[in-house]
Order: C-alpha cells, then structure tokens, then sequence
C-alpha cells in the first residue's frame, strides 16, 4: 500500500542524544537498542479518519522517529491499515457503500492530513488484505504450537497456550474481561476455551468478504494481523510497539501472545519476543468526553483545514500536551497555538513581537540567557535534550518561547536559520 509523500528535513549540526522513554514502572529507558531503530505503530481502520485523536498519536510517533534520525539512528517504521474488520463492514452496511470504496477514501483522506501535519512517512505502510498471505503465515505457525482451535468454523486462539499471557497489560482477569466486551471481543460466546480467547480467522458470513486460507474462506482477526505485520517487517524482537492508551488491552496484549506463542524459539537468547519497549499515547477529549467515534464528538483535521485552520497551528496545538497525558482539544488551545505559531515566526524573521507570558524557569536552560553559547546553538540543544527526555514536547516548545523572547535584540545572523530549521526537523513545524 502507498504511503504518504514525506517531507524534507532540515539537517542539523552534531547529533542529539539517545532517547529516553518510560518504561512501565515510570523508569527512563532507551528507546532504541542499537544503531538501528525500530518502530510498529498500530494504524487507523479507514471508516471515519482522521479526527484530533489520531493526529496526536500520529505526531507522538513523528517525534520519536525525528529524535531517532537526529541521534544517527537508521529508522525501520511500519504502521498498518485495517482494511477489513467489522468497524469498516458496519460502517459500509449502514451507508449503502461499497466497504472497499469507503476504506479507500479514508485511507486517502488520511494520507492527506499526515502530510498537512508534516508528518514522517512510515518506511512501510501494508494494509491488512495485502498481509493476508504473511497473516496465514503467522497462523500456521500457532497452529503447528497448538494454540489454536475451532468454534463453529471460527478459528480461536488459546490463552493457556502462552505462560506469560497478562504481561503487556499487568490486568487481572475480570478486569481484562471487562475491557474484551468492550473493545470488540466476544468473552461471552458459548463453546470457548476461555473467555478471553481471540478469534484469529472469522469464518465467512454472508455478504461479508472472504478470502480462501488453510482455515476455511473467511478473514483475518485484528490482533493476529499486527502480530503478523510487525514481525514480518522488523524481525522477531523490535524496538517499540506503539498505539494508543485503548490498545493495551485487548489489541497490544493479544498481538505480542500471539507472536510469543508463534516465534518464541526464534527468539535471540536474552531478547524478548516481539516488542521491547511500549509507548501508548493518552486519549484526546472533547467537553471532558473522550474523543471516539461511538460517542460522535469527533473533532476532524479535514475540517479544520476546510476551515481555513493552519496545520502548523494543529500540529502546535497537539505538542502543547505529553504524549502520554489525556487532555482536552478545545478552540482556546487552538488559538493560544496560532499565537505561538505567529510569535515564532516573527522571531525567526526578526520583528519585533510583544513578548509573550513568561516561561517557568524550569522549562527554560541556563544556555539560553548566556552570552558564552550563540542562542541558536543553546536552543538546539536544549530542544534535544527535552525531546530525548521521553518525548517532553511542551518542554520543547518553551525552550522556543524562551528563544523568541530573547533572541531578536541580540541574534547573530546564523541564529534564526538555526532555529528555523530546529523547529522542522525536531518538532515537525514549518515557519
């Protein structure tokens, strides 16, 4: 499947340091393991896209990826796209549409925001129907451990068949029972082993697609579609598996037990099966709900944009926040970004601007109020070292706020090229 087009970005003197990320007990770890960096983000399934939400997971990932590139890592990023699952079917049913018709505008109407948002390209964007062959691969392999079984030409997946089952998540049973019911599980059907076994082929309905396998004609359940993506692409151990907070249970949970069970003797000694690190993005809310689309409070980027909205203000408005804190979209935000937007690009151009609310010491480095280190060169690397510090963008954003106040009395004429170019390949915003 095509991805996006990317974007230049600007290269930048030296090179930034490793970045860090929690791990789950809150500890800074590195993110990558070595030279090469390697990222699986869990993709959109193309019925309603792209709304504040996905963006802001979206743009979480673009930082690590530029903070990758900038300390000299070679960067393997693949995402996918659920472009068959019941979510899509139901949409298509409801409207009278063909579900491939439907699925192919929002993938395109996706594509489109990304590359407003300056967002990176994944290195490899695979669509869920084109995986099918690498898909039956992966359950095959279940199979050939036992781990699979049949429910009335269902194909399910066993829990028992993976010790370390629970791992992902930390949750005990009713809660992760719960949350199955919730997000697209079936922990009530009669005849299974276990409620909380997965389905990893549906046997074909009518009027639903299908496709022939070892398993009958049917399709791909969600879980053994990423467990299959991500190892098929990065290899059995990967850097990070990332998504957003809804994901640990039950996708993030199931897709590394399924890959665990399938690949677990072709795992490097001392290395874990499937990822090594997890990152999951915080929910976007609206009026304190959270954004989704069941609830219908959906806040799209297309409509901002149609709305005259600048990206760059959209892309502001979202790093204001952690990655991996919950917060609210509101158009107050959206005005403070455009003004921060505006402010940083008068610095840039050397106007002079009413200087803004002042930054809390904290957020700003000592380098930046010293004349021994020219600003620029003091603002590079503190932008880097937030950003190294698990993604810390609204750290970053005040170091520039800090620059702007400071710099256009006393700029030398490398210091706005510097910054300039700081903010796109760092933070992704274009002047």
């Amino acid at each position: 499947m095509d991805s996006w087009r990317g974007v230049p970005v600007p290269e930048l003197p030296g090179r930034g340091p490793e970045t860090k990320i929690a791990d789950a007990g809150g500890e800074p770890v590195s993110a990558a393991a070595g030279s090469a960096a390697t990222l699986y983000a869990c993709g959109i399934t193309p019925y309603d896209a792209t709304h504040i939400g996905h963006a802001a997971t979206y743009i979480a990932w673009d930082l690590l990826a530029r903070a990758w590139r900038d300390a000299g890592h070679e960067v393997t990023y693949v995402q996918n796209v659920t472009d068959v699952d019941d979510p899509l079917l139901e949409r298509a049913a409801r409207d009278g549409e063909d579900w491939r018709e439907l699925a192919a505008r929002e993938i395109a109407r996706f594509r489109a925001d990304m590359e407003a948002l300056r967002v990176l390209p994944p290195t490899y964007y695979v669509g869920a129907v084109e995986a099918l062959p690498v898909i039956e691969r992966l359950s095959r392999l279940l199979a050939e451990h036992g781990a699979l079984y049949d429910l009335e030409g269902d194909t399910y997946f066993t829990r028992s068949a993976d010790p370390s089952f629970g791992a992902v998540s930390g949750l005990d049973v009713a809660t992760m029972t719960a949350l199955s019911a919730e997000r697209g599980g079936d922990p009530g059907r009669p005849g299974k082993k276990d409620p909380l076994d997965p389905v990893v082929w549906l046997a074909a309905r009518p009027g639903e697609p299908a496709w022939p396998s070892d398993f009958g004609p049917g399709r791909p359940g969600w879980h053994v579609e990423c467990a299959a993506i991500a190892t098929e692409y990065l290899g059995v151990t990967f850097d990070v598996q990332a998504g957003g907070t809804d994901l640990i249970f039950p996708h993030h949970e199931m897709s590394a037990s399924h890959a665990r069970v399938a690949l677990g003797d072709q795992a490097l000694p001392g290395e874990p099966v499937f990822a090594r690190r997890y990152l999951h993005a915080g929910m976007v809310r609206l009026a304190g709900e959270k954004m989704s689309k069941s609830l219908g409070n959906l806040v799209f980027v297309s409509a901002l944009l149609a709305d005259g909205v600048d990206p760059m203000a959209i892309r502001l408005a979202i790093l204001a926040h952690h990655y991996r804190e919950d917060w609210d979209w509101t158009d107050a935000g959206l005005a403070a970004a455009q003004a921060r937007l505006d402010r940083w690009r008068a610095a840039v151009a050397a106007v002079p601007f009413p200087p803004s609310q002042p930054v809390p010491p904290a957020a700003a480095p000592p380098a930046l109020s010293g004349a021994r280190v020219p600003l620029g060169k003091a603002a590079l690397a503190a932008v880097r070292e937030r950003l190294a510090d698990d993604l810390d963008a609204p750290g970053a954003l005040a170091v520039i706020d800090a620059w702007a106040d400071t710099a256009p009395p006393v700029m030398e004429s490398s210091d706005a090229a510097l910054v300039r170019d700081t903010i796109d390949a760092l933070l992704g915003v274009r002047l």
